[in-house]
């Protein structure tokens, strides 16, 4: 199985060790992974902000740099979504039906991690070792667009030495929302806030989530108040171990 890393505009800027945690994760698991040098972004902040004709060329650049692969998988269900979900649309509204057919092949193949390893890989313990109080955000694109359901929480309960606690009104949003920070920063702020109280109420000492976008947000909040809590995606824990 040829397997390559789309390891997102986010990550690669300001979260490496993500994408070298499912490198790690998955070497360790039996697989190989490449990593695509033309890979791009996917073009989420353009289209959620209307900009819809300049994501023509990332699809078009997406769709040739994942094509030779079986399997993609990404640390960002947000993106995993924009991929599956609107890629085809986009290249349908701009008329190009030879980049609509070579989308619609590479599309499918695109996986969030915790849909890798469940889904298309069959494990749910990845052989991970975290001693620590641990409470997991699912975000909102991995919720209610991937629908990826407790694939990830199944995944860490399997992590052993780990103290899972659940987290109250995990489903509501952390207020990110990529560019809705931005023009709502007041509205954002505040939702932040209420994530963060629910956090503090477990007690634990990392949040998990899925997306390193929502963990920065929730995370920046976390820092300014001093609570000591620190936030990790869920490679990073599932790639550790007591070796």
């Amino acid at each position: 199985m040829k397997i390559a890393l789309f390891v997102t505009c986010v990550n690669d800027t300001m979260f490496p060790d993500t994408g070298k945690a499912i490198v790690r994760l998955l070497t360790r698991l039996g697989h190989e992974v490449d990593f695509p040098s033309g890979q791009t972004c996917c073009g989420q902040m353009h289209f959620n902000t209307g900009y819809r004709k300049q994501c023509v060329p990332l699809v078009r650049g997406f769709t040739k740099a994942f094509e030779p692969y079986d399997v993609v998988v990404t640390p960002s269900a947000s993106c995993a979504a924009m991929v599956r979900d609107w890629h085809g649309l986009v290249a349908a509204d701009a008329g190009d039906t030879a980049l609509a057919e070579a989308s619609a092949g590479v599309t499918p193949k695109v996986y969030e991690l915790s849909e890798l390893l469940v889904d298309v890989l069959g494990v749910t313990d990845v052989g991970a070792y975290f001693p620590h109080r641990v409470t997991y955000h699912p975000t909102c694109h991995s919720l209610r667009l991937l629908k990826v359901g407790d694939r990830p929480l199944r995944l860490l309960r399997a992590v052993r030495g780990i103290d899972l606690v659940e987290l109250p009104d995990a489903a509501e949003c952390c207020g990110f929302g990529g560019t809705f920070a931005l023009k709502n920063p007041d509205v954002s702020a505040a939702m932040g806030a209420d994530k963060v109280t629910n956090v503090r109420r477990t007690g634990a000492e990392i949040l998990c989530a899925a997306d390193n976008s929502c963990l920065m947000h929730i995370g920046g909040t976390l820092s300014r108040m001093r609570t000591g809590v620190g936030t990790m995606h869920l490679a990073e824990i599932l790639a550790r171990t007591d070796d």
